[in-house]
């Protein structure tokens, strides 16, 4: 699947039925090595603390990936996992 396909698509936690947000406003984190998709970065909009300009975000596996439709991207997802941009 070329990578123009994914944008647009929701991504949808299977853990707990969440929506995550769209791929469209997603990173990738992609290894430079073997050109392949190691995660997904989702912004979650929320800052870490109130001094902190920091914003959470939302670091999904590729692994963790368990279904990609023509609307959404089934994730399994623990939101315990946090990635500080």
């Amino acid at each position: 699947m070329r990578l123009s396909r994914f944008g647009g698509k929701e991504i949808i936690n299977l853990s707990d039925g969440t929506k995550l947000g769209l791929l469209e406003d997603a990173d990738l984190l992609i290894d430079e090595n073997t050109g392949k998709i190691e995660a997904f970065l989702i912004n979650s909009g929320r800052r870490l603390s109130f001094r902190s300009s920091e914003r959470s975000v939302l670091k999904i596996p590729w692994e963790n990936i368990k279904k990609i439709g023509s609307d959404i991207i089934v994730v399994e997802f623990n939101k315990n996992s946090r990635y500080n941009s």
